[in-house]
C-alpha cells in the first residue's frame, strides 16, 4: 500500500514518523524562519508567508475535483487573505509610529 501510494521511499527512511518536506520532497529546516529584528522587515516577511500560502491552496484547488475538499481549501485561502491584510495594517502603524520619541 505504502509504495502504491508512492510512499515507499519516506517508509523506507522515516518508518511511519512525521517529516516535514514541501511537495518537492525538499525537507523543511529552520533557516525559513526569517527575522531581521526590525520590526517593519519581519512584518513583511509574515506577509509574504501569508500570500504564499494563499497561493498554494488556489494551487490545490485548482488541481482538485472534490468539492468538499475545496470547500475547506477555500476557507483557508481565505484566512490567509485575512492574515495577510491584518499584517498590513499593522506595517501601516508600524511604519506611522516609526521615530516617534516614547516618554514613560
Amino acid at each position: 500500500m505504502m509504495k502504491a501510494a508512492g510512499l515507499d521511499a519516506h517508509y523506507a527512511n522515516h518508518d511511519s514518523a512525521l517529516f516535514y518536506h514541501n511537495a518537492a520532497g525538499v525537507p523543511w529546516t529552520a533557516s525559513y524562519i526569517a527575522a531581521k529584528g526590525d520590526p517593519i522587515a519581519d512584518i513583511y516577511e509574515d506577509i509574504a508567508a501569508e500570500e504564499k500560502a494563499r497561493a498554494t491552496y488556489q494551487w490545490i484547488i485548482n488541481l482538485s475535483d472534490d468539492p468538499d475538499l475545496n470547500d475547506g481549501l477555500r476557507y483557508l485561502r481565505e484566512r490567509e487573505i485575512i492574515h495577510s491584510q491584518r499584517f498590513r495594517e499593522a506595517a501601516e502603524i508600524l511604519k506611522d509610529e516609526q521615530g516617534k520619541k516614547r516618554f514613560f
